[in-house]
C-alpha cells in the first residue's frame, strides 16, 4: 500500500522504481537513490551536468508565494550537489476558469527569482486541465553545469566529519502551518511569534546556504520529508557510515517550537526544506559556520560521522537508534487545518 500523501516509501521505491531505470549509461555518475534529490551526468573535460526535478502543488495559503517557491525548491536540489543552478524548464497546469491575472502573478515571480539566481528559463509547458483544484507545478527541472570535483552528494560523507545544521529544524513545517492556522496560533503563541513563524516560509531555499557551504563540504542534503533526522539518516545510509547526533546541540527556534507544540508534532522529523545538513572535516567546520553566519545564516555543529551506529543521543544521555521516518507528521497537521 502506498502512502496516502507525500513521497512514496523506501520499500515501494526499491521494489518498483529502482530496478527499472531504463537503459544503463556509464555517464550517469549519480542516479536515483534514497536521500539524493538530483542526478549528476559526466560530460567531457571533467565537467558534470546536475539535473533535478520537483513538483509543487498550490496550497491555497501559499498562492502569494507560489512562483517563488517553485524556483527555490527546484534550484535548491541542484545547489545541494555543490553546483550552481543555470537552466530551468517548467510545467505549469491550471484548473478551468483560472483568471489570466493568476498566471501573470505566478510567472512574474518565477521570472524574478530566476533573474536573481541567474537561471535561464529554456522551455516547458503551460495549460488548463480539468481535475486540478489549484495551480500545479507538474514538474520543474533545473540544470547546473560544473566541475566533477565540485560534487557534494550525501554519499560523500567521511568518517570523522562534523555534521552541521543550518537555520534549525522544521523550517518549512512552521512556515506553512503558521500561514495556514494564523488565527489559532496567534491566540496560543502570540502575534509576534506567529509572524516570525510565517516568515520562516521564505527561508525554505537552501541555494545560498549550499553555495557558501560547497567550499567546505564533503556532503550536503536538504532536510525535506522526514525532517532533520531523516536527512541525517539518509546521509549516513548513502555513505555507508554511522552517525552520532547530540540532541542538546539541536537549536529549535522559539517560534518553530511553538508551532510544533501547538500541533503536537516532533520538529526533528517534520518536513524542513530550508534546513541544510552538511558534513565537513573537523578542521574546516569553524570556517564553514563563520562563513554562513557572515551571510546571515545561523548554523550549528550537531554531531559527527562515525564508523559505528546511527544514533541520536538525547539531552538525558539516552541513545536512540536513527531509522527512516515512515510518515512525516506535517501532513496530518496540515490537513487538520482544512477540516471543518
Amino acid at each position: 500500500m502506498l502512502p496516502e500523501v507525500g513521497k512514496i516509501d523506501r520499500a515501494s521505491f526499491d521494489k518498483t522504481i529502482f530496478p527499472r531505470l531504463g537503459r544503463r549509461d556509464s555517464s550517469v555518475l549519480i542516479g536515483p537513490q534514497h536521500g539524493v534529490d538530483a542526478a549528476a551526468i559526466e560530460l567531457p573535460d571533467g565537467k558534470v551536468m546536475v539535473v533535478a526535478e520537483d513538483p509543487t502543488f498550490g496550497m491555497p495559503v501559499l498562492m502569494p508565494y507560489f512562483g517563488w517557491a517553485i524556483v527555490h525548491i527546484c534550484a535548491s536540489d541542484v545547489a545541494v550537489l555543490g553546483v550552481k543552478p543555470r537552466y530551468m524548464t517548467i510545467c505549469l497546469m491550471f484548473p478551468p476558469g483560472t483568471e489570466d491575472t493568476v498566471l501573470e502573478g505566478i510567472w512574474k515571480q518565477v521570472h524574478d527569482e530566476c533573474e536573481k539566481l541567474e537561471i535561464a528559463i529554456v522551455g516547458g509547458h503551460t495549460g488548463i486541465y480539468p481535475g486540478i483544484a489549484y495551480p500545479l507545478n507538474g514538474g520543474c527541472a533545473v540544470i547546473g553545469i560544473g566541475e566533477k570535483s565540485q560534487l557534494t552528494p550525501p554519499s560523500y560523507a567521511r568518517t570523522g566529519d562534523r555534521v552541521v545544521m543550518t537555520k534549525g529544524p522544521a523550517v518549512q513545517t512552521a512556515g506553512i502551518l503558521a500561514l495556514q492556522a494564523e488565527s489559532a496560533l496567534t491566540e496560543v503563541i502570540g502575534l509576534a511569534q506567529t509572524e516570525k513563524a510565517k516568515a520562516r516560509f521564505l527561508e525554505i531555499s537552501v541555494v545560498k546556504d549550499a553555495m557558501i557551504a560547497a567550499r567546505y563540504a564533503h556532503a550536503m542534503h536538504d532536510a525535506t520529508e522526514g525532517g532533520l533526522l531523516n536527512g541525517v539518516y539518509e546521509i549516513a545510509a548513502a555513505s555507508g557510515t554511522g552517525v552520532t547526533i547530540y540532541g542538546d546541540r539541536i537549536i529549535v527556534p522559539d517560534e518553530i517550537a511553538g508551532v510544533c507544540s501547538y500541533f503536537d508534532i516532533d520538529p526533528l522529523i517534520s518536513i524542513s526544506e530550508g534546513t541544510l545538513v552538511i558534513t565537513a572535516a573537523p578542521e574546516r567546520t569553524g570556517e564553514l559556520i563563520d562563513a554562513l553566519g557572515q551571510e546571515g545564516i545561523p548554523a550549528w555543529d550537531i554531531g559527527e560521522i562515525t564508523d559505528g551506529e546511527r544514533v541520536l543521543i538525547d539531552a538525558e544521555g539516552r541513545r536512540n537508534q536513527l531509522s527512516p521516518v515512515a510518515v512525516d507528521p506535517f501532513w496530518n497537521a496540515y490537513f487538520s487545518t482544512l477540516e471543518g
